[in-house]
């Protein structure tokens, strides 16, 4: 059976600045792209039976400048709808609420039909990915790739664990990262996490 590689886009402004960046659809920084090309080499000599990419531009591009052909866009794989948090730094939050989580505490509905979501919510997008990934990996031959958003896939590593959504608080993931998830004797395991080809 083949691994499971997690690829984060590249630097975003917001990225750069804390500010939550769920659906907004920002373009990478310069530094953000020649982080994405620095990845390739992480890629190369891989065979991936799926690609797929979060729709939004900032992972799309990740994928184009990493090398990763034929990735198919997956609207389950977006990031996390921060609600009312969008844009919003978790300094700011915590001047209003000195205690919020994101991991506990969840979002308040923002503007513009974005409800927010709590860790359940992105969860059960996470789980419908890795059905999708069980699939390929039984049925083709090689490696799946995703790429995409930092929350988005610490909340996934936790299911692909066995654990609940909201323990994804325990796997930081930096911009510009391949993370390679495999199995041990039968079960899920985390083979590397956070890996570059260059310093940040």
């Amino acid at each position: 059976m083949g691994d499971l590689l997690l690829v984060r886009h590249g630097e975003t402004e917001w990225s750069l600045t804390g500010q939550h960046t769920g659906l907004t659809d920002l373009p990478l920084t310069a530094h953000g792209e020649e982080q994405a090309k620095s990845l390739a080499p992480l890629l190369t000599g891989r065979t991936f039976s799926v690609a797929l990419t979060s729709p939004l531009h900032r992972a799309v591009r990740t994928a184009e400048l990493a090398g990763v052909t034929g990735a198919v866009p997956d609207p389950d794989l977006h990031e996390w709808d921060y609600g009312a948090y969008e844009g919003v730094t978790t300094v700011e939050i915590h001047r209003t609420r000195p205690t919020w989580d994101l991991w506990t505490d969840g979002v308040p509905p923002g503007p513009d039909g974005r409800p927010g979501e709590s860790p359940e919510d992105v969860g059960l997008r996470a789980d419908r990915v890795l059905a999708r990934v069980d699939a390929a990996l039984a049925h083709g031959e090689g490696d799946v790739v995703l790429v995409a958003h930092g929350h988005f896939l610490r909340v996934l590593t936790a299911r692909r664990l066995g654990l609940p959504p909201a323990q994804g608080r325990l796997f930081q993931l930096a911009t510009g990262t391949v993370s390679r998830l495999s199995t041990e004797h039968g079960r899920p395991v985390i083979a590397e996490w956070n890996t570059r080809t260059q310093p940040d």
